[in-house]
């Protein structure tokens, strides 16, 4: 008895195949989505150039449980997901399911794109069609024991797996913008927040900072006393790289920029916004 309510906790929950599949995307907003989301600052090869953008993965992401490696994701039907559908590609990106019906890991960032709309990435799948393929296999994640039982992450997304926005209240237009950005797309959360013993954001300690994964130095905080950059700062920075004391963006944080500053300077603006409602 207890085995089977197990297995019915740890079973994927895919969203409606059917409904997925009857929206119609858009190249050029897919475009747009995919700078927001960075697809191409995890999954571009290591040390290859930005053009032409091919997501051949590659890129290795430690972690207190193993180290994981982005996969291909260009559109060869084999090696990547050119054989992928929409509904499929949309199930992989907003709840972790692969199309043959097993849980990514949640270092895939699919616990803050689960908040975004699903037309957002059915857009982004007509874009990503239109990328160059290639047939470099993707890598086996390097994790041991317990942690490689792939049905265990049902029962971390029936823990931790929400939809639900982190930053509520009275939000203004533009900041509500800039939390769609921010929390679902761009997924800052995911690198500027502290997490628990079982992998999970700690949503009480939203954007104080982070250790980093690779073990050396620690992501900033982007909230709370250390953070003192005002709004304005934040814009240009996104926009421009440079930090208020006239540094330039390195390390992790560069590609992230160097997408983020292609969006309308409104969308800049937005996430600014947030950011300091956020730290309030």
């Amino acid at each position: 008895m207890l085995g089977a309510a197990a297995w019915v906790v740890t079973a994927p929950r895919p969203m409606d195949a059917a409904a997925l599949d009857a929206l119609e995307g858009d190249v050029k907003r897919g475009e747009t989505i995919f700078l927001a989301a960075g697809c191409g600052s995890c999954h571009k090869a290591p040390g290859s150039q930005p053009d032409p953008l091919v997501l051949t993965g590659g890129r290795e992401f430690a972690s207190d449980f193993g180290t994981f490696l982005a996969p291909n994701i260009s559109s060869d039907p084999d090696h990547g997901i050119g054989a992928w559908s929409q509904a499929e590609f949309i199930n992989a990106v907003m709840r972790g399911i692969s199309p043959d019906g097993a849980h990514y890991y949640p270092a895939f960032p699919y616990t803050s794109y689960i908040r975004a709309e699903a037309q957002d990435f059915a857009d982004l799948y007509a874009f990503m069609q239109t990328l160059p393929a290639d047939d470099t296999a993707s890598e086996p994640h390097r994790i041991g024991f317990p942690f490689n039982i792939r049905r265990a992450v049902g029962l971390w997304k029936a823990l931790y797996l929400r939809e639900d926005w982190v930053i509520t209240g009275d939000l203004s237009t533009e900041q509500e913008r800039g939390r769609y950005l921010a929390e679902s797309l761009s997924h800052c959360a995911e690198c500027h927040t502290p997490r628990n013993l079982l992998g999970a954001l700690d949503q009480d300690r939203w954007h104080l900072g982070a250790p980093n994964p690779s073990g050396t130095g620690r992501i900033p905080a982007i909230a709370g006393e250390s953070f003192t950059w005002t709004e304005f700062d934040v814009s240009a920075y996104l926009e421009t790289g440079m930090t208020p004391d006239f540094d330039v963006v390195g390390g992790t944080m560069a590609p992230v920029v160097r997408n983020l500053q292609q969006l309308e300077k409104s969308d800049l603006d937005a996430i600014a916004a947030y950011v300091m409602r956020a730290s309030q």
